[in-house]
């Protein structure tokens, strides 16, 4: 079974990548009575075949192997690890520096036996697997298992069997994840720390995301994601970094590390960039913080994740109707969806070995079997739709939004015509934007955040802005 958060820090110390792993298998084979073969992937290249995109293997590969080996492929079967991986040309070693060999990787991961690519055929007879996303390896796959593979959403036999065992592995992490996962959260926080301390004399975007940045490629880690760090907080995924920073802005900066080993952290924070909030700003703000506090007190084990958003989902309500923005019950509010009108997406995901674990499956690993999305506009977005069990990691990130497509669209306007105040909502015009995001961890004693050294109260980070 796997470790749960509490594992004595004293006997982690000893335990190795290779028990870990060993543990890990012993699990997947407890579920599963077929063969299975996971391929790791290959880097591309952008435009000339020497200068590739940064290369991150397949997780599900990264979580049995533990090393992010390019070009290789794992066979598991019984609790038994068959590693497929050659060894780098004698010419590599010029552009690369030498290079560990099969049977040094071998032995760290615990593999069983190690042999060359060219004999993985041999042994993929009636093998599952999870395609991975890129198309020149799925036709790999495709190839040493004599058959084609079927899309993600209409997987079929035991390659849907391997991906619901893998999903009941990977929900609830092990001591080795939470190790590495404290790390990254970790790092985060001072990753959020240094573009608050940049602010004050960052003239761009983009030189606050470069503070942040810099404190995650310093330890040693990459980003989980691309960043987030704008001054256009309505834009949910705002990847652009050129707008200049002016003194009544917002920052919202969703930011998250990487480790080495894979495991990632994810954390929003929004600050005003003259250092302190406008009345209006701390007014939301103060709304959003209720909604996430409330929610993260709500994580614990049997509760339903559906329950947790829509627990948000009356909080901002609640909020916006204290405010004058909405009109009506909260109750009656959030079942006609009005509050989704500036808060449209979940309260959260999954985090693990990826910033949303293991959403390469689609629903598979959000969605308890049985259960589908709504068509709802206040909960199509949900990403997690599971009750929480102790060792899952989740991140609470509730948010206020003025998203001009959604609020000047007719529809909407006529259908919530009675319920919002826009002559009222004019008062908060430089609020476009505030998410405030945690990494939480389900226990048995309730939630732990493993990013609660960052400050959410609106007067500790204007504090930390004066710093």
């Amino acid at each position: 079974m796997l470790l749960g958060s509490n594992y004595p820090s004293s006997i982690l110390r000893d335990r190795t990548l290779e028990t870990i792993l060993h543990e890990r298998r012993q699990r997947l084979a407890e579920l599963v009575d077929f063969p299975v073969i996971l391929w790791s992937g290959r880097s591309k290249s952008r435009n000339f075949p020497a200068n590739k995109y940064p290369f991150r293997p397949s997780s599900h590969f990264l979580y049995f192997a533990g090393l992010p080996l390019e070009n290789a492929a794992i066979r598991l079967e019984s609790g038994r690890l068959h590693l497929f991986y050659d060894d780098p040309h004698p010419s590599a070693a010029l552009w690369h520096g030498e290079q560990p060999k099969r049977h040094q990787i071998a032995s760290t991961i615990g593999a069983d036996a190690a042999f060359p690519l060219s004999e993985l055929p041999a042994q993929a007879e009636g093998a599952a697997t999870i395609p991975v996303q890129n198309d020149d390896v799925r036709s790999l796959q495709a190839g040493v298992l004599g058959r084609s593979l079927s899309p993600m959403d209409n997987l079929q036999g035991s390659d849907r069997q391997l991906v619901r065992a893998i999903v009941q592995v990977r929900l609830t992490h092990d001591a080795g994840a939470l190790v590495e996962l404290r790390h990254a959260a970790a790092v985060t926080v001072e990753a959020h720390k240094a573009g608050m301390a940049a602010t004050p004399t960052a003239n761009l975007e983009a030189q606050v995301r470069g503070a942040m940045e810099g404190v995650i490629l310093a330890h040693n880690m990459s980003c989980a994601y691309n960043s987030i760090v704008t001054v256009h907080g309505e834009v949910l995924h705002n990847e652009q970094y050129h707008h200049a920073i002016n003194a009544d802005d917002l920052i919202l900066a969703d930011v998250g590390a990487e480790a080495p080993s894979g495991w990632a952290a994810d954390v929003t924070r929004t600050w005003p960039a003259k250092g302190t909030f406008s009345p209006s700003q701390r007014a939301i703000y103060d709304v959003v913080l209720a909604a996430h506090d409330r929610c993260i007190e709500a994580v614990n084990p049997g509760v339903e994740y559906r329950h947790i958003h829509l627990l948000a989902a009356q909080v901002i309500a609640e909020g916006l109707v204290d405010l004058g923005i909405l009109r009506g019950r909260p109750e009656d509010l959030v079942e006609a969806d009005a509050h989704a009108l500036f808060f449209p997406h979940g309260i959260g995901h999954l985090l693990g070995l990826d910033v949303h674990d293991m959403e390469d499956l689609g629903d598979y690993a959000g969605y308890e079997k049985g259960r589908a999305r709504s068509r709802r506009f206040g909960l199509g977005f949900l990403r997690l739709h599971r009750p929480l069990k102790p060792s899952m990691l989740v991140t609470i990130e509730p948010g206020f939004y003025q998203v001009p497509g959604i609020l000047n669209d007719a529809g909407n306007r006529q259908r919530y015509r009675e319920m919002v105040n826009w002559q009222r909502l004019g008062d908060f015009a430089d609020v476009r934007g505030i998410r405030i995001e945690d990494d939480v961890l389900v226990t048995a004693d309730g939630p732990e955040v493993l990013t609660a050294a960052l400050p959410t109260q609106a007067a500790a980070i204007e504090d930390l802005l004066r710093d």
